[in-house]
């Protein structure tokens, strides 16, 4: 209604001014307006409008002829043409977008699947926050699988962040949902995951110097994860047996979980943490396996180091550990809420790095 109220005010306080002052230019604003929230149809529409009200004000004052109103007729269907044509790319860039949205949303539910409410004697909840807000999806990854006696996590963080990443995540996932059930052993999983991750890396790798024509542009399509000749993932690979009080974990350079208690907050830190997914040759001695008591009740929030790396405007991290212990009894779906709003209001609504958040509880 606005530019239609503008056309007939601009209309009636021209036609109504001293034969020295024109306002009929002004009837640009309309359209221009119009492109701001409509399409181009109605934007079109909009323009005729005003080019109908400048034809009527020139009919009702000087006449249709002169040289004052045949200027501002053509000066007004030039930039109406340009308004309608600049609406008509507009539409076509949202249009791509949202086909781009709809198939990151496609990807995300292959690749990233949502974790189960419930699994096993646990309940689940879990956020993921992507650095590149209209892919949705990026380098940081989660995922659980149940075994024999009991429940298997895994929580990752690919080197670099956003799109890049992508098939470095995607490497992983399917190699743990392929084998979490597979291996009895917790160190031979975290072996095997090393091992389909330094082999599906090379031949990345390899397929991205095949295709180079030169080193900046073969950079570009791997930039964030190859800047330094090396990729690997960061990653904390999880027991938790159904008949057990107890919780197994080897870390594999990733930030350590949470364990949440009315008590406190505590930190669950290996012993001896191992190098990050994709460089475990820099580990002659193996994995060594952690255990924490878990007790029914307890909760544990497993996080990547985009949560604890976001800053603030004044470039300060973001302090997870003492936000999370006003939230420490709440369920696992409200903790992730909580941390989510909370860290997002920290950074100014935008992250610098993708960002996932699980939180377990054991329920007996």
């Amino acid at each position: 209604m606005l530019p239609l109220a503008l056309i007939v005010v601009i209309t009636v306080v021209d036609i109504l001014s001293p034969p020295t002052i024109h306002l009929g230019p002004l009837l640009i604003v309309a359209p221009a307006i119009t492109a701001s929230f409509a399409g181009a149809r109605t934007t079109a529409l909009v323009a005729l409008l005003a080019l109908a009200a400048l034809t009527v004000i020139g009919a009702l004052r000087d006449g249709l002829t002169t040289p004052n109103h045949e200027t501002q007729l053509g000066a007004q269907v030039v930039v109406s043409a340009l308004i309608v044509g600049l609406r008509v790319l507009r539409d076509r860039h949202e249009r791509e977008l949202a086909q781009v949205r709809s198939v990151s949303e496609a990807a995300q539910r292959v690749l990233l699947r949502p974790l189960p409410d419930r699994i096993g004697q646990l309940r689940l909840a879990s956020v993921y926050l992507a650095a590149e807000a209209e892919a949705q999806v990026g380098g940081d990854l989660y995922a659980a699988a149940r075994t024999a006696g009991g429940t298997r996590l895994l929580v990752g963080d690919v080197r670099g962040k956003g799109l890049a990443s992508l098939g470095d995540a995607a490497l992983l996932l399917g190699a743990f949902r392929a084998a979490a059930h597979l291996h009895a052993d917790l160190t031979e999983l975290a072996g095997y995951l090393d091992g389909s991750v330094r082999w599906g890396l090379a031949q990345l790798d390899e397929q991205d110097r095949a295709g180079r024509e030169d080193r900046e542009s073969g950079r570009a399509g791997r930039a964030d994860a190859n800047d330094s000749g090396e990729s690997f993932i960061t990653a904390v690979i999880l027991d938790i047996p159904d008949d057990g009080s107890v919780i197994r974990l080897i870390d594999c350079g990733h930030p350590p979980p949470l364990l949440l208690r009315a008590d406190g907050v505590t930190a669950l830190n290996a012993r001896r943490p191992a190098p990050p997914l994709g460089l475990g040759e820099l580990a002659p001695g193996g994995y060594e396996v952690d255990e924490f008591p878990f007790l029914p009740g307890d909760r544990l929030l497993i996080y990547t180091d985009g949560v604890i790396e976001a800053r603030d405007p004044k470039r300060r991290f973001y302090p997870l550990t003492e936000r999370v212990t006003a939230w420490a009894a709440d369920r696992p779906d409200a903790l992730v809420r909580h941390v989510r709003r909370d860290l997002l209001a920290h950074a100014g609504g935008r992250l610098d790095d993708d960002a996932a958040i699980v939180a377990v509880e054991r329920l007996g």
